[in-house]
C-alpha cells in the first residue's frame, strides 16, 4: 500500500506596497517643492529687478493666491471626484479659516490703526467698548491656529452628521450646501456679529510681530504656501491609496452595495467631508495675510462654484487635475480681466461649457487615460520601433 503523500501548499503571496507616486511621481514632487522653497525665492530676492529672470512681488503674491485655490480644489477632489459628493459650499470653509488668522493679524495692528486704538478701526467707529466674547483669545497665534482648524471643522462635521444620517445627497445635498453658504454670508455682512461687516478685515501691519509687508516675510509665506499644498496633495494620495479610499470610491459608485457589505457610509462621508473643510480653513489663513484682506464676499455662492469649476476643468478624481485647473483658470482670469475685463464671465461660462461637453475628463484626462495624448505617443512610438526592427 503506497503511501499518500501531502500535496505541496501553495504559498500565499503577498502583494508588495508599491511607491505612493512612483518615480515619476516623486521626481515631479521634488521639483515643485524645488521650485517653492529655492527657484522662486532666489528668483525674487536675490535676482536683480532688471533682469529676465527676476520674479516680481505681483507675479509672487498672484501664485501664492492660485496655491490656496489650488488647496480648495484639491479638497473638493477629495470630496467630489472620490466620494461623489458635490458640494457647493466650500466658499465658507475656506472663509471661515481666513476670518481666524483675520482675526489675529487685525489684533496685530495694536495702536497703528486710524484711531490710534488697541481695536481694530470698524469697532472704534462703532463705539464699541469691549471686545465681543469671541474675540477674547483672538491675540493668540496657537489659539487663532487652533480656530482655524476647528471653526470649519466644527461646521462641516455638525452639518454633515444630520445631512449624511438623513440620507440627503446628489443635487439636494448641493442645493443645501448653497443655501448654508448663503446663510454665512448673510450673518457676516451684519457689523454687530464683530466681523467687520460688508468690508471686512483688512490693512493688516504685522503677524508674530513682523511686518507682513517685508519681502522676507512675504516670501516665508509663499514657501509655507507652497509646501502645504504638496503636503497635502502627498496626504490626499496616500488617502486614495488606502483602504479608506477605496471605500470612498465604492461609496461613490455604489453606496447601496457599501452598506449591504457590512461598511457604514455615514462615517466615511462624514471624516472625509470634515478633513476637505478643514484644508480649506487652512488655505483661507494662507490666503489672508498675503493677500491684505478678507470680507464676506469669499463666501458668495460664486466663489464656491469656481471652486467646482476648477477641479472640473483640470480633471475629477486625479488629485493633480484640481490643481492644474486652479492655476489655468485663474491664471486665464488674470489675463483676462486685465486684457478683456468685459468678457471674462463669458469666457468662463464657455470654458466650463467646452470642458463638460469635450473634456468629461478634464485637461489632465485629454493627457492621460487610454487615448490621451501620451498614451498616443507611446503607441506611435511603439509602432515606429516596430517598424524599424
Amino acid at each position: 500500500m503506497s503511501a499518500v503523500l501531502p500535496s505541496p501548499v501553495t504559498p500565499t503571496i503577498v502583494p508588495r506596497r508599491g511607491l505612493l507616486l512612483g518615480i515619476r511621481g516623486w521626481a515631479g514632487v521634488t521639483t515643485a517643492l524645488a521650485v517653492v522653497a529655492v527657484v522662486v525665492p532666489i528668483s525674487n530676492l536675490l535676482v536683480p529687478a532688471d533682469s529676465v529672470f527676476h520674479l516680481s512681488e505681483y507675479a509672487v503674491q498672484l501664485i501664492a493666491k492660485i496655491m490656496c485655490y489650488a488647496m480648495c480644489a484639491l479638497a473638493m477632489d477629495l470630496i467630489w471626484g472620490y466620494t461623489g459628493i458635490l458640494s457647493l459650499g466650500h466658499g465658507v470653509f475656506f472663509a471661515l479659516g481666513g476670518y481666524a488668522m483675520g482675526m489675529y493679524l487685525m489684533r496685530q495692528i495694536g495702536s497703528d490703526g486710524q484711531y490710534r486704538m488697541n481695536m481694530p478701526d470698524f469697532m472704534v467707529f462703532l463705539n464699541w467698548k469691549e471686545f465681543p466674547w469671541h474675540w477674547a483669545l483672538s491675540d493668540s497665534f496657537v489659539a487663532q491656529m487652533l480656530l482655524v482648524v476647528l471653526a470649519p471643522g466644527l461646521l462641516a462635521f455638525v452639518f454633515g452628521f444630520f445631512a449624511f444620517r438623513s440620507r440627503i445627497k446628489g443635487v439636494y445635498f448641493s442645493i443645501i450646501t448653497q443655501a448654508m453658504t448663503y446663510a454665512m454670508m448673510l450673518l457676516f455682512f451684519r457689523n454687530e456679529t464683530g466681523f467687520g461687516g460688508n468690508n471686512g478685515f483688512t490693512d493688516f501691519k504685522r503677524i508674530l510681530g513682523v511686518p507682513i509687508q517685508t519681502p522676507s516675510m512675504r516670501m516665508l509665506l509663499f514657501v509655507i504656501t507652497g509646501c502645504t499644498l504638496i503636503a497635502f496633495f502627498l496626504i490626499a494620495r496616500a488617502i486614495v491609496e488606502s483602504k479608506f479610499g477605496r471605500v470612498l470610491q465604492a461609496i461613490r459608485d455604489a453606496e447601496s452595495r457599501v452598506m449591504f457589505t457590512g461598511y457604514d457610509p455615514l462615517r466615511y462621508k462624514l471624516a472625509i467631508w470634515t478633513l476637505s473643510a478643514v484644508m480649506c480653513g487652512i488655505a483661507g489663513a494662507l490666503y489672508v495675510p498675503q493677500v491684505g484682506i478678507i470680507n464676506p464676499s469669499e463666501m458668495t455662492p460664486a466663489a464656491s462654484i469656481e471652486i467646482a469649476i476648477w477641479t472640473a476643468v483640470g480633471g475629477r478624481a486625479t488629485l493633480i487635475g484640481p490643481i492644474v485647473g486652479a492655476f489655468f483658470v485663474n491664471g486665464a482670469k488674470s489675463w483676462f480681466t486685465q486684457a478683456f475685463p468685459e468678457i471674462w464671465l463669458y469666457a468662463l461660462g464657455a470654458m466650463f461649457i467646452a470642458v463638460t461637453l469635450f473634456l468629461p475628463q478634464g485637461i489632465v484626462g485629454l493627457l492621460r487615460g487610454p487615448n490621451g495624448i501620451v498614451a498616443r505617443l507611446r503607441r506611435s512610438a511603439r509602432k515606429e520601433e516596430g517598424s524599424a526592427s
